[in-house]
C-alpha cells in the first residue's frame, strides 16, 4: 500500500514538472515548426511576376517577408473595407520551395492607411482582415513594385535600412534598452515564480508520502 502511494506521488510530481517544463519552454513540444520560406512571389494589375527568393536577395526578402508573416497566426482585426476604398491589390504568395505557404492580398494605397487581407486556407487559417504596417509600400517598392517612395517613414537603403528621414526622436536607444531590460526582468520574475511553485509542490508531495509511510 505504501508503495503505491510512493508511486502515485512520484508519477504527480514528474507530470508537475514536466507541464511546467512546457509552459517554460524547457521540455520540447511535440509540434514541429513550420518549413521556413524560401521565396515570396508578388503579382498585381500592370506588373510582371515579381520573384524575391531568400538566397539571391535575402535582405529584401526579409523585408517584404515581414510585412506578412506576422498575420499567418493573428486574428483578424477588422472587417472587409469597402472595395472602392482599397485601391490597387498585389498579391503576396509565400512560397517554400515550390509550394505556396500561404497567400495574402496587401493594399498599400488603401484609403485610412494600408490593409491586407489573408484568404482562408482549409480549416487551420480562417479569412481575415488586418490593419497593415505603415511599411508596406515601400517593402513592395523596393521588390519592384512600382510605387512612390515613401521617404518619411524609412532611413538609409538596402544594408542600412529603407528609404530616409527618420527623426532622431524615434529611434532613442536608451528607450529601446530600457524596455528590453524590463521584458527581461518579467521573464525572471515569471521563471522565478514557476520554480517557486514547483518547490513548494514538490514539498507537499513528499510530506504526504512522509505521513503515509
Amino acid at each position: 500500500m505504501v508503495r503505491g502511494v510512493i508511486i502515485r506521488s512520484v508519477a504527480a510530481a514528474v507530470a508537475l514538472v514536466a507541464a511546467l517544463g512546457m509552459i517554460l519552454g524547457l521540455v520540447p513540444g511535440t509540434a514541429q515548426a513550420a518549413p521556413k520560406p524560401t521565396s515570396v512571389i508578388i503579382t498585381g494589375k500592370g506588373i510582371q511576376k515579381i520573384t524575391v527568393d531568400s538566397a539571391q536577395k535575402p535582405e529584401t526578402f526579409q523585408f517584404l517577408l515581414s510585412e506578412v508573416s506576422w498575420m499567418s497566426a493573428a486574428t483578424s482585426q477588422t472587417t472587409a473595407p469597402k472595395a472602392k476604398s482599397l485601391g490597387p491589390k498585389y498579391m503576396v504568395t509565400v512560397m517554400v520551395k515550390n509550394s505556396v505557404q500561404q497567400t495574402y492580398e496587401l493594399y498599400p494605397l488603401a484609403v485610412g492607411g494600408p490593409r491586407a487581407h489573408r484568404p482562408a486556407k482549409g480549416n487551420k487559417k480562417p479569412d481575415g482582415w488586418f490593419y497593415g504596417r505603415l511599411t508596406m509600400s515601400e517593402a513592395l517598392r523596393i521588390s519592384g513594385v512600382p510605387l512612390k517612395p515613401r521617404t518619411d517613414l524609412l532611413s538609409g537603403g538596402i544594408g542600412g535600412g529603407y528609404g530616409e528621414q527618420v527623426s532622431a526622436d524615434e529611434v532613442n536607444p536608451v528607450d529601446t534598452a530600457n524596455e528590453v531590460l524590463g521584458q527581461m526582468r518579467q521573464l525572471f520574475l515569471l521563471n522565478g515564480a514557476v520554480l517557486v511553485v514547483i518547490m513548494f509542490g514538490l514539498g507537499g508531495i513528499a510530506f504526504l508520502i512522509r505521513r503515509k509511510v
